[in-house]
């Protein structure tokens, strides 16, 4: 495993994962003046992180040790005091929160994104928008954990917006994290499903439809500078990285809206 990536794709590996990236962010990389930070990335956005990180060192020669799971595992984390001195949250309450909490400094919240929802499957006949959630011809629809992953949120709150979140209920299978979500989908776990547009970048099979955005609430995903990360180089460095130009054509590529910052 690239010594800058550490995959955390469910909660079950909640202790471990924080660990296993304090241990990494110990290592002094190929020159004793390379600086790490510990970043706690929104696993929906686990392909555009990847590149700004890896451009990011390529940059600076500052290292970002990158953790994915579910916006909600990260805060309960943090509030843990896990090693992390970074947050890229799916969505803009948690940041907030962590600010409120005294653990993420103020004036440091910005949106580097706002995501879009789409509903998936690998069978190119079954995703024809709306219809299909209203028909219900299907045995299992995936999401994300709506109460740790703000795309699980968006996507419950689309069925109720169509009115068929009663009737599907019964159908819901629900992952730790869109990355979860997703991977049941892709495996036939679940024949259809709600995922982040950025994670069908050069995903060409199947069906889909990318909901309205006028059935669910903007997917603001917001970043902040944690306490733990106020005298890190590395930290700051990679926030000021995120709002440049080089890592908003990146976030722009994987389908999200770029917004300025607050």
């Amino acid at each position: 495993m690239n010594s800058t990536e550490i995959f955390g794709l469910a909660l079950g590996f909640g202790l471990a994962l924080f660990t296993a990236g304090a241990s990494f962010a110990q290592s002094p990389g190929p020159s004793a003046s390379v600086k790490t930070a510990n970043i706690a990335v929104a696993a929906n956005f686990t392909k555009p992180a990847k590149e700004i990180a890896a451009l990011y060192k390529q940059k600076t020669g500052n290292e970002a040790v990158l953790s994915f799971g579910s916006s909600g595992q990260f805060y309960t984390q943090i509030t843990q005091d896990a090693p992390f001195q970074v947050m890229l949250s799916a969505d803009d309450e948690r940041p907030k929160k962590l600010i409120s909490d005294g653990l993420a400094v103020a004036d440091t919240r910005f949106t580097y994104a706002i995501g879009k929802l789409v509903l998936w499957s690998r069978n190119a006949d079954l995703v024809k928008g709306e219809a299909t959630l209203k028909e219900g011809a299907f045995a299992k629809i995936a999401l994300a954990d709506p109460k740790a992953a703000p795309y699980g949120a968006a996507a419950i709150e689309t069925m109720k917006a169509l009115k068929v979140h009663d009737a599907l209920a019964g159908k819901i299978v629900t992952g730790t994290s869109i990355a979860q979500a997703f991977q049941f989908i892709d495996t036939g776990n679940a024949e259809l499903g709600f995922v982040a547009l950025s994670q069908l970048a050069g995903v060409t099979a199947g069906s889909r439809w990318l909901v309205s955005q006028d059935l669910y609430a903007p997917i603001l995903q917001d970043a902040v500078l944690l306490k733990k990360g106020a005298t890190n180089d590395a930290a700051t460095g990679f926030l000021n990285f995120l709002k440049g130009p080089e890592a908003r054509a990146i976030i722009e590529k994987y389908g999200y809206v770029v917004n300025g910052a607050k």
